[in-house]
């Protein structure tokens, strides 16, 4: 069976995907990247925000077309706006084939099977995860599904459910399996990642996020893991220590905290404020030598004044942050929000939103300077492109301090070659406002 995949959405989701297919393969399908003459495409979609459910709905629709002019036998559709939305994508997408919510996934195979494509279901092996990407050597492994948190805005426990933690070894095997396909950085994604095992062993007395960062220190080899997307509160003194002192787990947090005025923050249904994000804030970098910190804002929110935005920025000039994203905020059917009245103008919104990036691009700037001089390890993604970067630069790539895809990369420029997945040392020569130029010295 020829497999076509559209994977949308978050790196979670991602997992999820090479997860899937992972399955299929071990039925005996091929990935093929020629949609058009695959038996069977697999659009994995995205529910987030209104632009993210709409690209699903094209991707759905594009796959429908394909398969009305081309050998494509079944299109399939799984994922969060699956979850949230099926039974009116049934109606008004009737040409897809299947549309599987997150607990009627196991009817896959066997549905395949009714329609010819996989010749025995029972005579499948387990499947390995099946890469989906561009970087092979940049790899994703999600260690916990759903959300215990009622955000007022947010809409993903309503279509990923409660926290569940995976086993801590099927994680060490799928991190021993990633690793064995050329992974050189692992992303530990959730959630929450601080709610990890929580729900493990009786009375929540099963392995944390500590106890699984030893083990997956312990029992595989690859030089750095990335912690992406952790609550404050899940930053517990083990995690902390452990991050000090092992160099295999990178210097870099990403602490989402979507404002900073405790009205909001209230508001939100968000479970810290201002005054604790600050004492966390210090005691991370006194502890960890070199951290960097990447956090979400959320901006026009209903009922933010002016004022509360104000505080919002003053917080990010006290706190620094070295990275940022930003979102105006847009209502998501059946969240607390939605019920809101006193929403912000769109106009409002959208110059909020660009005066905070504004005021972030400064920081992060003034953040990246501090590196200038510094011989660091380069994890070279792409061998360059002179047309495209100029400069001299001979390698695209990142340092401890940039996360894949959401942040700033580094030019590596003369001298030394690593092809991608490989490592450059190299003496950091300029920052940008989110980008380092380097020179190699290897």
């Amino acid at each position: 069976m020829k497999l076509g995949v559209i994977s949308l959405g978050c790196d979670k989701a991602t997992v999820d995907s090479e997860r899937l297919v992972g399955e299929l393969v071990g039925h005996g399908a091929v990935v093929s990247p020629d949609l058009l003459h695959a038996d069977v495409i697999l659009v994995n979609t995205c529910g987030f925000i209104d632009a993210a459910k709409q690209e699903s709905i094209d991707a759905l629709l594009s796959a429908a077309r394909l398969k009305a002019q081309g050998d494509v036998k079944a299109v399939v559709a799984v994922g969060c706006l699956v979850q949230r939305y099926k039974q009116e994508l049934e109606q008004e997408i009737p040409e897809v084939d299947l549309f599987l919510g997150f607990s009627d996934l196991h009817h896959l195979v066997p549905a395949l099977a009714e329609r010819g494509l996989i010749d025995d279901p029972l005579a499948g092996h387990p499947g390995v995860r099946q890469f989906l990407g561009d970087a092979p050597h940049v790899r994703y492994l999600k260690i916990s599904e759903g959300c215990d948190h009622t955000c007022a805005f947010c809409a993903i426990p309503l279509m990923r459910g409660k926290h569940r933690s995976e086993p801590l070894a099927r994680l060490v095997r799928e991190a021993q399996g990633l690793e064995a396909q050329g992974a050189k950085e692992i992303n530990l994604v959730a959630q929450d990642l601080g709610h990890y095992g929580r729900d493990l062993g009786a009375g929540g007395g099963g392995p944390k996020l500590a106890d699984l960062l030893e083990t997956l220190l312990r029992e595989t080899t690859g030089p750095w893991y990335r912690l992406l997307y952790v609550y404050s509160a899940g930053l517990s003194e083990r995690v902390v220590d452990l991050m000090a002192r092992e160099p295999r787990i990178v210097p870099y947090v990403d602490m989402p905290i979507q404002h900073a005025s405790d009205r909001m923050l209230e508001r939100m249904r968000r479970p810290e404020r201002q005054r604790t994000l600050r004492d966390k804030l210090g005691w991370l970098r006194g502890a960890i030598p070199d951290l960097a910190l990447r956090t979400t804002c959320l901006v026009g929110f209903p009922g933010e004044t002016e004022e509360d935005f104000r505080t919002l920025l003053g917080f990010l000039e006290e706190a620094q942050f070295d990275r940022l994203g930003a979102f105006a905020y847009s209502p998501q059917e059946g969240t607390r929000s939605v019920a809101y009245p006193d929403d912000v103008p769109g106009a409002v919104k959208r110059e909020r939103l660009e005066e905070l990036l504004e005021v972030q691009r400064a920081i992060s700037a003034e953040r990246l300077a501090r590196f200038v001089g510094r011989e660091v390890e380069v994890l070279v993604d792409r061998v360059a492109d002179p047309d495209e970067e100029g400069g001299g630069a001979t390698h695209v790539g990142r340092v401890r301090w940039q996360a894949d895809d959401v942040d700033g990369v580094t030019y590596v420029e003369r001298g030394g070659w690593a092809a991608p997945g490989g490592f450059l040392r190299a003496r950091i020569a300029a920052s940008e406002d989110y980008d380092f130029r380097a020179v190699a010295l290897t």
